[in-house]
């Protein structure tokens, strides 16, 4: 498994998330990909299915990100990838 650094670093609005599932024994893996803020909220879920082993890039866009109708401004945000017995989180910077 590997989970990569998003690109661009700083962010606005818009970023992609790079990450890879391995080949395991099973045929596919429940994946979970999250972005939190820097409290520990979630801000948004990107990734919650079960994938076949290989690379996977995902846009994480912080305009469609509608939690209870919150805005999030500049700062910190963190994504974790969590899957079989794996998780890695990545902080990325928003600039507004």
């Amino acid at each position: 498994y590997a989970l990569y650094q998003n690109y661009p670093n700083p962010f606005n609005p818009t970023t992609k998330i790079r990450f890879d599932v391995a080949s395991v024994k099973q045929a596919s893996l429940l994946v979970t990909l999250k972005v939190y803020d820097v409290m520990g909220r979630e801000v948004q879920t990107l990734v919650n299915e079960t994938l076949q082993p290989g690379s996977y890039e995902v846009t994480f866009n912080i305009e469609s990100a509608t939690e209870h109708r919150r805005t999030f401004g500049s700062g910190v945000y963190f994504y974790k990838l969590t899957t079989d017995g794996f998780t890695d989180t990545k902080k990325m910077i928003l600039i507004k």
